[in-house]
């Protein structure tokens, strides 16, 4: 059974039956919030409080931003929406992203730095996990880290 994650707010939910959201598409959207759509997950995920979720497309660029990423990075959406996330954050490595995209595995744990939009360097923990659709791309889950 498919488990979806929303990027903006962060409610998980178990799909049964192919549908769900409030506008009547067959695009999966969150009912909780009403955000566009859902992100697949093999398992089930359970982010921190403090985790902002990105959604980048097969290319690493930027197509949404949910609640958390701007009180952790400075960054609004609209900053970030096309950069590449790489270069959107700059995180300190990104060869972790480079192999989610390429083999199509999630990676976890992954301990980098940030550059904040002050530009203070910041230690974060980064979650990737692969989209399982047609369009490809990946979920970036960044959590503070101390």
């Amino acid at each position: 059974m498919p488990v979806y994650i929303c990027p903006n707010c962060k409610e998980r939910s178990v799909d049964v039956d192919g549908y769900d959201g409030f506008s009547g598409s067959r695009e999966l959207q969150c009912r909780s919030c009403n955000f566009g759509f859902l992100f697949e997950l093999l398992e089930d995920y359970y982010p921190a409080p403090t985790t902002g979720l990105i959604v980048v497309d097969r290319d690493g660029r930027v197509l949404a931003s949910g609640r958390g990423v701007f009180e952790l990075t400075g960054f609004r959406e609209g900053d970030m929406i096309g950069r590449d996330i790489a270069d959107a954050l700059t995180l300190s490595d990104d060869a972790a992203l480079e192999i989610v995209r390429e083999w199509g595995v999630r990676k976890l744990g992954q301990a980098l730095t940030l550059r904040t939009r002050s530009g203070i360097e910041k230690p974060v923990t980064v979650d990737l996990f692969p989209a399982y659709d047609d369009d490809g791309g990946m979920l970036v889950a960044v959590t503070p880290r101390s």
